[in-house]
């Protein structure tokens, strides 16, 4: 396997890679500005973060619910589902690699070796062991990647260097993110968790090269939509060098997933002020951080609102019901627990999924 760097950045000059990256450029950085609307941000990284955990989740047959993840998303719940656990891990392992990649301005191999970790509960690190394949979905072996525990430490070294421009690497960086997830892809370097890793990756070098502020952009559904066509060009590039497809197919999914994302962030925000002057308007207890609570956690509970208002139990509880008595908030009991559901907020997300 070759490094990156061997690449010529001349050949992704082609009239098709250019007209695609220009127009994928514009609804980033649409997309950038109008995450930036919103007040609060930890909203969209709570609410599509969790879209994407579920998207990303799926393409390894992780198949879980909306209401599952909803009720179980921050709740300590005893009977999380292990699917539903497997996928808020997914949106932990992002959040822990944000923080990284925001605090330091880096993408470094240890954030990669962190992420891995939080998906998996293991430190077990890069592979060392030969006997990894990839096979596809009648079990015929498709790639092999690479075996020897020195060249995966080798190759994942010689990545980082890419990623930070070690050498100068003259091709624009939704081009380089494109080349930068094939590799990893491609050198495969844990045991488990390769493609969630390389997804999360994605986001987070675009928030490194300042084209996002924070990890909205998810290009899982997308991908979800064009499986075969993920798989097939990804291989296509191990068997006839063709860079040049994988290219555009990554910059379409940036493009699509842009304008996607535009329009969900455009809804909350539109929901959020509807909400807000209307609760405003009609409850002397409104704040701004139970509005926070609110469009943080589709499905919300007392001890969440306990929490985020610094409020007790009973004062909590009277809130909610009121909301509910309100049209605001529909009241749902789910074993033991009393959930309150942001129903527009719900059936916006869930119609996004469809």
């Amino acid at each position: 396997m070759q490094p990156l760097s061997a690449l010529d950045p001349a050949r992704f000059d082609t009239p098709a890679i250019l007209k695609r990256l220009a127009s994928a450029s514009r609804n980033l950085a649409e997309l950038k500005g109008v995450a930036a609307s919103i007040p609060n941000q930890a909203i969209l990284i709570n609410t599509l973060t969790l879209q994407e955990a579920k998207d990303s989740s799926a393409i390894e047959n992780i198949v879980t619910t909306h209401d599952e993840l909803y009720r179980d998303d921050d709740s300590g719940e005893s009977g999380t589902s292990i699917a539903s656990k497997e996928v808020l891990r997914y949106r932990q392992a992002l959040r822990v690699g944000f923080q990284q990649v925001r605090d330091h301005g880096l993408l470094t191999l240890n954030t990669i070796l962190a992420i891995q970790a939080e998906l998996e509960c293991s430190q077990a690190g890069l592979r060392k062991l030969p006997g990894t394949t990839l096979k596809d979905g009648v079990g015929k072996v498709v790639y092999t990647p690479p075996q020897d525990a020195n060249q995966v430490r080798d190759l994942m070294g010689g990545l980082e260097k890419f990623i930070h421009d070690q050498p100068p690497f003259d091709v624009d960086p939704l081009i380089k993110m494109a080349l930068i997830h094939h590799q990893f892809e491609s050198i495969h370097p844990f045991y488990d968790g390769n493609g969630r890793t390389g997804r999360i990756l994605n986001v987070l070098y675009l928030v490194k090269e300042g084209l996002l502020d924070i990890p909205v952009l998810y290009l899982s559904r997308h991908i979800v939509r064009t499986k075969p066509d993920y798989y097939r060009l990804l291989q296509d590039v191990r068997d006839k060098d063709a860079w040049e497809d994988w290219t555009l197919y990554m910059l379409t999914a940036i493009e699509r997933t842009a304008k996607e994302t535009v329009s969900t962030i455009s809804a909350i925000r539109g929901l959020l002020l509807d909400t807000k002057q209307r609760i405003r308007a009609s409850y002397k207890f409104y704040s701004q951080d139970l509005i926070n609570n609110l469009f943080s956690h589709p499905y919300t509970k007392i001890e969440f609102v306990q929490r985020d208002l610094k409020v007790s139990r009973l004062t909590a509880t009277k809130y909610l019901n009121a909301l509910v008595a309100g049209g605001f908030l529909r009241k749902r009991k789910i074993g033991r627990s009393n959930f309150y559901i942001n129903q527009p907020l719900y059936e916006l997300l869930v119609q996004v999924d469809e």
